[in-house]
Formats: structure tokens, sequence, C-alpha cells
């Protein structure tokens, strides 16, 4: 199964998918100017609140969700396409709040 970005930006929550390593997710960043310096701080600050490790991934790269200056290197603008993968405790939950976090455009 194949995860598919529905109008709000982010796949359903039952999408979540597992992996060998933990799980994973993709979503679209929907706000007008992309994960800028503002969201890329929310999106480090709520993914510093779970135990586990999750990375960023688009087009090829992979950061660390967990680092605001990793996050800008993406230069992720509306409408890219992010994979977020967490692996350890908790890591269904942060997926889960990232995920809206970036549906609600990190307001």
């Amino acid at each position: 199964m194949t995860n598919q970005t529905n109008d709000t930006g982010a796949t359903a929550l039952d999408d979540i998918m597992p992996t060998d390593a933990g799980f994973a997710l993709t979503v679209r960043v929907l706000n007008e100017q992309g994960l800028h310096a503002r969201p890329a701080a929310k999106l480090a600050q709520e993914a510093q609140k779970f135990p586990c490790d999750i990375s960023l991934s688009m087009a090829g790269e992979t950061v660390d969700a967990k680092s605001i200056l990793d996050i800008l290197t993406l230069a992720a603008g509306n409408g890219a396409e992010l994979e977020l993968r967490a692996s350890g405790p908790e890591a269904e939950a942060a997926l889960t709040s990232l995920a809206t976090l970036i549906r609600n455009r990190f307001r």
C-alpha cells in the first residue's frame, strides 16, 4: 500500500505504515511559504517532545526532524512531499502529532 496525500496535506492517520524499523507517513506541505524558519522551529519542537528517533526526508535527502537547521536544509516549498519516519518509544504517536501539525499549516 502506498501513502497518498489527501486534500488536507496529510494521509489519513490510519495510513501510518509500519516499516522494518518503526513507522512512516507521507505528508504534503500546505502553507504558502513552505517550510521556512517558523514552521521548521515548530516541527522540531514538536518532534523533541517524543523519545523516539524521527527523520524527515524529501527528494532523497534525510534529516533529523528534531533539528531546526537540518529541517531548513531541505528547503521544502509549498506542495513538497515529505516522508516522516519514526522508530522507538512513542513512534506512532509522534507521527500522528507531526502530521496533525503539518496538516494544520503549523498553527
